[in-house]
């Protein structure tokens, strides 16, 4: 696949992002930006290669994946929606948390 696809963001992902971006500078004092570079590197590697990640198990809705992001313990879940192809996030999901998220 070359080029980039176009990343959306659901408004309840968008509202969690928020939180743990601004929960991880306020609480993070020694790497106050790891959630935002985290997040923008998974972003772009979505973009690039929005099949990279794992298949989302436990998880009703058809086609949803989710791609770890290693150094702040999140999930991000998603899935790519044809015509027009747009890799679309469906929440962030911290990896202490038991269950899958629930997903629009």
């Amino acid at each position: 696949m070359s080029g980039s696809i176009p990343i959306r963001i659901v408004s309840s992902a968008a509202r969690a992002i928020v939180e743990a971006a601004e929960w991880w500078v306020a609480n993070r004092l020694k790497a106050p930006d790891a959630f935002a570079v985290e997040l923008e590197r998974a972003l772009q590697l979505l973009a690039s290669q929005p099949s990279i990640g794992a298949q989302a198990r436990n998880i009703k809705l058809a086609g949803v994946r989710r791609i770890h992001l290693p150094r702040v313990h999140y999930h991000l879940y998603y899935r790519v929606t044809p015509h027009p192809e747009v890799v679309e996030i469906l929440a962030l999901w911290h990896t202490s948390r038991g269950t899958s998220p629930n997903l629009p």
